[in-house]
């Protein structure tokens, strides 16, 4: 198996809205369709920011025409994106999506850029696909890994367990802050103040974070 890792800017619902109210995302694309000329792409997406920011880019996504099957629980969303276009990723996409699979959510920073990890079992098919996006879509596009990789370095994206807002919060923001590095680069009390909450209260959000993910995680190692 060959695997890309690639750091991409383009035209994109998600991604423009990202920069506008600096809001990051971590989402899952579905299997592209095309009917009658026009591109469908269901894509599940989950907002991470500030409530307010959140709440602004909910909102605005509504008005977007090219957005179709709105479904919105928290800050987790649902939406198939309609593209009359050629020229889209979602259509680049789909002439060669029986052969790419994304191996991990995309993530889209407040910059706007996306963060893909894609493989394939033929090298060829990558970089024609890289090619595709470079030609079609966008001359912004960062090759940051092409290599060959044993079965056992992939991991297969899946749906994560069902987590409230809060544990959500609390289980990213000790991640990215590096409580469970060694030594740790921060502590319980930090973390609570980010949150604007308790240290009872964000210790009690965490250990159901973990209690939820934690079988999933035990069993993927199996």
């Amino acid at each position: 198996m060959w695997i890309a890792r690639l750091k991409i800017k383009h035209d994109c619902i998600i991604g423009n809205r990202c920069k506008r109210f600096q809001v990051t995302t971590t989402g899952t694309p579905f299997n592209v369709f095309v009917q009658n000329q026009i591109t469908y792409s269901p894509q599940l997406h989950i907002v991470e920011g500030e409530e307010k920011d959140i709440r602004a880019f909910i909102a605005d996504l509504k008005k977007d025409r090219k957005v179709s099957n709105l479904e919105v629980e928290g800050n987790t969303i649902f939406l198939i994106e309609v593209q009359k276009q050629k020229k889209v990723m979602a259509s680049v996409y789909s002439q060669l999506s029986p052969k790419i699979i994304f191996v991990k959510p995309v993530v889209v920073d407040t910059q706007g850029y996306e963060y893909w990890e894609v493989t394939s079992w033929k090298k060829e098919i990558l970089t024609r696909f890289i090619t595709g996006i470079q030609k079609e879509v966008s001359k912004d596009v960062h090759i940051e890994q092409i290599k060959e990789t044993k079965l056992t370095d992939i991991y297969y994206s899946r749906l994560l367990p069902k987590l409230t807002l809060l544990q959500k919060k609390a289980i990213t923001s000790a991640f990215e802050e590096g409580y469970y590095e060694w030594p740790k680069r921060t502590n319980l009390i930090k973390l609570s103040r980010m949150m604007k909450i308790s240290v009872p209260t964000f210790r009690e959000h965490l250990k159901r974070a973990e209690k939820r993910l934690m079988p999933g995680l035990i069993k993927s190692l199996k």
